[in-house]
C-alpha cells in the first residue's frame, strides 16, 4: 500500500524510524459478504460483521527495529485490546490493568521470549451487522473455537488446527470441550459485564 510507505519513509526521514513501533492490522476481516463482496477470505468462513474467523481474523505485521526480529513469525493468536498494555510497556510506563482489563502485552512475544501464556481470548458481536453476521460470542482457547448465538443459543464448536474454514462443527462430538469453553465464555461475560 502507497501509504503505508509514506509513513515509513516520514519515520525514516524524521530519523525515528528506529525509536517507533509501527503496527499493521485491522479491526475486521475482509469485507465479504456483502457490498459488492471486493475481497475473499477463504479459506476461512465469512467476512467482516461476522463472528467466524474470516471476520476475526486479521493480518498483523509489527516493525520494531532492533526489538522485533525481522521476517519472524508468531502463531501465537493476540488480540487488538493487547496494543495499550504493549506500548506501556514498551514505553517504560506501568501497566494500567483497569483501563486495559482484556489486554495482555505482547512484549515476551517481540521480543522472541515466548514466556506468554494466556488461557482464552474472547469476541462478543451482541448486534446484527449490515454484512449479515449475527448477535454471537466466542472464544478461542487452544486450537479450539466455540461460538454462541444469541438468537437462539445454538453453540458450535471448531478445531482451527485442523479445520481453519470452520467447516466441521464438534458440538456435538466433543461435549466436554463444548461445555469447558461455555463456562468459560460465561464467566468472562459476567465478569466484563
Amino acid at each position: 500500500d502507497e501509504n503505508i510507505g509514506r509513513v515509513l519513509d516520514a519515520l525514516e526521514a524524521s530519523g525515528q524510524a528506529d525509536n517507533t513501533i509501527v503496527v499493521f492490522t485491522s479491526d475486521n476481516g475482509g469485507l465479504s459478504t456483502a457490498e459488492g463482496s471486493p475481497t475473499c477470505n477463504l479459506p476461512l468462513a465469512e467476512g467482516k460483521g461476522w463472528i467466524y474467523e474470516g471476520g476475526t481474523r486479521e493480518p498483523l505485521i509489527v516493525r520494531w527495529p532492533g526489538v522485533a526480529e525481522p521476517d519472524s513469525v508468531c502463531e501465537v493468536p493476540v488480540t487488538s485490546p493487547d496494543f495499550y498494555p504493549t506500548f506501556l510497556e514498551a514505553a517504560g510506563w506501568p501497566a494500567m490493568p483497569e483501563q486495559h482489563v482484556d489486554g495482555t502485552s505482547l512484549l515476551p512475544l517481540l521480543c522472541g521470549s515466548g514466556a506468554w501464556e494466556r488461557e482464552a481470548i474472547f469476541w462478543h458481536y451482541p448486534h446484527y451487522g449490515n454484512q449479515g453476521g449475527t448477535p454471537a460470542s466466542s472464544v478461542r482457547a487452544g486450537d479450539y473455537k466455540l461460538i454462541e448465538f444469541f438468537e437462539d443459543g445454538t453453540v458450535e464448536l471448531y478445531n482451527l488446527r485442523d479445520d481453519v474454514g470452520e467447516c466441521h462443527d464438534l458440538s456435538e462430538e466433543e461435549p466436554e470441550v463444548r461445555e469447558r469453553l461455555l463456562a468459560l465464555l460465561h464467566a468472562w461475560q459476567r465478569d466484563v459485564e
